[in-house]
């Protein structure tokens, strides 16, 4: 053994070239880690140039959702994918030919490598060791046939039903069928519908450009009746009678059918050379066929194809019905409700205007509504209110509640407040309205001098916007809701309205969001009216409404409003 001199050291080996992040930056394989949740907590230098991503687009993302795509660029079901199976299995696990979605939405064959890490004391997570696979590896996967297998086929069905049962509208369910199936297991996907009145309408033709839907309306459109004895493959599903499997071979011969005619052209049209046909049905009746096609893609569609795409549009049909009937529900309930909102009574002098908006296509129907009407001795009876509720009983509860206000503001010479309170006792015993909110009262007229008698049974307040911009909500006075059943006094307000000044009066669908305050809501319609005070009535209403409902509005709104005339009587909007 020599001896040691300062002029000998012992070597030692060169240290590893790092990321900044601290994971090895290897030549040819990208590295990433996530935590337990999933998410990418730190990357390496190779998986930014192999994912074209910078680390700040990766971290915090989840790792799933953000990279593992099938071979044509769909999102996989996480039940479905190999590498969240490992992940979740605790152990290290490998596999070939999955794909990553690059940054600039174009696929990376990989092969890969998942094993578990500890990132702290008590947190774990797993390290994912990935790279580039030969080209013609990574793309083998785009000949094999459509068959799924076990696990992703109930991965689809489970992926159907959850997202097709999460909307009541049918045209957004037919688009998320769609989206589904194309480029899923198919190049083509049409969907034919039979309307309530027994029509045939082809609802969607749609195939793909890069894994992305794309519909080809000019193969949309109305079909011939079905013919109930031909036995084309359409004809039959749209009669319920069968599934089938078809061809270009199949339509070739006479057309036994006006359907049978656009079949052959939809066959030329889209090239595909196999389909597979299935009846959409409905819990009642047969509501349309499904049918998938391959035009790009060898091989053609067999019996177990055909047995998945049954499953499928019949969970379609279950969508669909449930939509159609919500749909029906909700015609009916819109169609009473604005039936029963008035005309407007002709005051000389006084303008009136109202607007009823009924909530998003994806809501319910509340029982937002409005009256003003004269009386006999020459007032003008005024009202807004709401129902509790938000579906076709809301709808008849409203117009019991409007009924009977009409009726008792007619025949009974009192305040408002006490026409209220007897509003407020046939509520409980005799109406089917559970509660409501109210605001009535009488425009009063006297030597050329207006004002308002009114009183509020729980409702926002009225606003009122003098001619020059100056405004106030009217909330001296606020009494209990209609239906609660308390024996409690009401009272009456008279509130002076000065010439050519504005009586705004709303339900709280104008006001109301989940995105911010009530005293928010309220503050921001009185700067919009305010800021409108000098505009035509009907464009006050329509502007009003513009820009104060809020965007995240998920109910109906009534509004009503009163324009005072100027000191000489002519109508405040000259």
């Amino acid at each position: 053994m020599s001896a040691w001199s300062p002029d000998h050291t012992e070597r030692q080996p060169p240290p590893a070239v790092r990321s900044p992040d601290g994971l090895p930056d290897l030549v040819h394989a990208g590295m990433y880690v996530v935590d337990d949740h999933g998410a990418i907590v730190t990357v390496n230098t190779r998986a930014e140039t192999l994912l074209g991503r910078p680390a700040d687009e990766l971290v915090g993302r989840d790792a799933h959702e953000l990279l593992h795509r099938d071979h044509l660029g769909q999102t996989v079901p996480r039940a479905a994918c190999s590498m969240m199976r490992a992940f979740l299995s605790g152990r290290t696990s490998g596999g070939a030919r999955v794909w990553f979605r690059r940054g600039d939405a174009t696929l990376l064959p990989v092969t890969w490598l998942v094993t578990p890490c500890r990132l702290g004391d008590t947190v774990t997570g797993a390290a994912v060791l990935f790279y580039e696979c030969d080209p013609e590896e990574g793309t083998l996967r785009t000949t094999e046939s459509t068959t799924l297998s076990q696990l992703e086929r109930l991965a689809l069905l489970a992926e159907t039903t959850t997202r097709l049962t999460s909307t009541l509208d049918a045209d957004e369910a037919v688009a998320r069928l769609v989206r589904l199936v194309v480029p899923r297991l198919a190049d083509w996907a049409i969907v034919d519908l039979i309307t309530e009145s027994d029509d045939v309408w082809r609802t969607t033709v749609a195939t793909h450009r890069d894994g992305v839907v794309v519909r080809r309306e000019e193969l949309e459109g109305p079909l011939p009746p079905v013919h109930e004895e031909s036995f084309m493959p359409l004809s039959r599903a749209l009669r319920g009678a069968a599934s089938a499997l078809a061809g270009p071979a199949t339509y070739q011969g006479p057309p036994d059918s006006g359907i049978a005619v656009a079949q052959q052209k939809l066959f030329q049209e889209t090239g595909m050379r196999s389909a597979a046909i299935a009846p959409i049905r409905g819990p009642r009746a047969v509501l349309g066929a499904l049918t998938l096609g391959l035009s790009d893609r060898p091989g053609a569609f067999t019996d177990a194809e055909l047995s998945l795409l049954e499953d499928i549009a019949r969970r379609a049909g279950l969508a669909l019905e449930n939509a159609r009937l919500y749909q029906r529900q909700r015609h009916i309930a819109e169609t009473m409700q604005r039936h029963l909102l008035p005309q407007m009574p002709e005051v000389p002098g006084l303008r009136t205007a109202a607007r009823y908006e009924s909530a998003s296509e994806s809501s319910q129907v509340g029982g937002d509504w409005y009256d003003a009407f004269s009386l006999a001795d020459g007032s003008t009876a005024v009202a807004i209110g709401d129902v509790v509720g938000h579906n076709i009983d809301a709808a008849a509860g409203m117009a019991q509640v409007r009924n009977m206000l009409r009726a008792y503001a007619w025949a009974l010479e009192e305040p408002p407040s006490a026409i209220v309170e007897r509003l407020d006792q046939a509520v409980v015993n005799v109406a089917e309205a559970s509660m409501a909110t109210l605001i009535f009262g009488r425009i009063e007229q006297s030597d050329d001098a207006w004002a308002l008698r009114w009183t509020n049974a729980g409702h926002p307040p009225p606003l009122l916007i003098t001619h020059d911009g100056r405004s106030r909500f009217l909330d001296e006075e606020h009494d209990h809701l209609l239906g609660t059943g308390l024996i409690r006094a009401r009272t009456d307000t008279l509130t002076p309205l000065p010439p050519r000044s504005t009586l705004v009066l709303y339900t709280d669908g104008l006001i109301e969001s989940p995105g911010y305050t009530l005293d928010r809501g309220l503050a921001r319609l009185r700067q919009h009216a305010a800021a409108l005070a000098h505009r035509p009535l009907h464009v006050f209403c329509d502007l009003l409404l513009e820009r104060t409902r809020p965007v995240d509005n998920d109910d109906d709104i009534a509004l009503l409003v009163f324009r005072m005339p100027t000191e000489d009587g002519e109508a405040g909007d000259r």
